[in-house]
């Protein structure tokens, strides 16, 4: 009765909210990007929008590639030629594909060179390495992402596969938006939406969520929250595959150029998610699947350049940074 009880509890989540601006000296918008290793989906949602320019089109076209290594042994992550060619010359970032993080071994490569291992009891015995337990209670397809095109030629006697990220573009009509202010988090009252109401309507969005909550819509009576807006169009694009911070920042950049010229758009958000299955969520902090597996970050770029930073984990994980 317990297990059954505990799995019909909901997923509990770690939700930080912060906001400064692009131009303060002690903003860390940057630091936190750079090391939020593995991402696997990038959404950006630009209101009044139907149609990219073509420098942020390229740019979204250009997040790739990324590499398969199917049966790859550990050992070679460590030899001294892997080290001189990819963690000298600049950063690589590895992850094992389909693994379960809470059951399975898994191994991350960080861009610095640091290789962490999550391992089962008997393999970590195995291996005859001290570490420490986690706090979460084989070979395996190896997912690369690197600049350098010698990643093909390298691993050329494994079964190594090419991938581009898949790219989703879209133009959402009369769409309902919240009402944002920037210097307010938590909003006010028939003025502006709390910050954490944007975070549920934006799920709501890339859900593609009826957000109508008519009598007869038995799915979801999910709706914006209020005061809210409608908009004409709204730009929505989705990146889905193995995506470096590197790129995830370009993009951020360019997002926060978007106002350089005068647009209707009050704000535009870019969010983005990481692998479920990542040993390691920011940094070096251990990260766990349990019942969600999410870590995740959102930004809110609005037109002063003032932005909120929304950044979220699983309940077990050690809180965002």
């Amino acid at each position: 009765m317990a297990t059954l009880r505990r799995l019909r509890e909901a997923p509990r989540h770690l939700l930080v909210c912060e906001k400064s601006n692009f131009g303060h000296h002690k903003s860390r918008h940057r630091h936190l990007v750079q090391t939020h290793y593995y991402n696997y989906r990038v959404s950006f949602l630009i209101p009044e929008c139907g149609i990219l320019s073509e420098e942020l089109k390229n740019l979204v076209m250009n997040t790739g590639p990324y590499y398969f290594v199917k049966n790859l042994p550990l050992h070679e992550l460590i030899t001294p030629e892997f080290i001189s060619t990819f963690i000298k010359k600049g950063s690589c970032c590895a992850l094992t594909y389909n693994t379960n993080i809470d059951e399975d071994n898994t191994v991350a490569l960080l861009p610095n060179g640091k290789l962490i291992l999550s391992l089962d009891k008997d393999t970590y015995e195995e291996t005859g390495l001290q570490g420490h337990p986690s706090q979460f209670s084989g070979r395996k397809i190896m997912k690369f992402s690197s600049e350098e095109s010698t990643m093909m030629s390298y691993f050329s006697k494994y079964q190594i596969q090419e991938h581009q990220p898949k790219v989703a573009l879209s133009t959402l009509r009369d769409l309902q938006c919240p009402v944002l202010q920037s210097s307010e988090l938590e909003g006010t009252p028939e003025v502006s939406c709390r910050a954490l109401e944007l975070f549920d309507w934006l799920g709501a969005v890339f859900s593609n969520v009826d957000l109508n909550n008519e009598p007869n819509n038995f799915i979801s009576t999910y709706c914006c929250p209020e005061p809210s807006t409608v908009v004409a169009k709204a730009y929505l694009c989705t990146i889905t595959g193995f995506i470096l911070p590197e790129k995830i920042c370009l993009l951020l950049e360019h997002l926060c150029h978007y106002f350089d010229e005068p647009k209707l758009a009050p704000w535009v958000t870019l969010s983005v998610q990481g692998f479920a299955d990542s040993p390691v969520s920011w940094g070096k902090n251990e990260h766990g699947f349990r019942k969600g597996g999410e870590h995740l970050y959102n930004f809110v770029i609005f037109n002063n350049q003032d932005y909120w930073l929304q950044m979220a984990v699983g309940a077990n994980d050690h809180c965002p940074p």
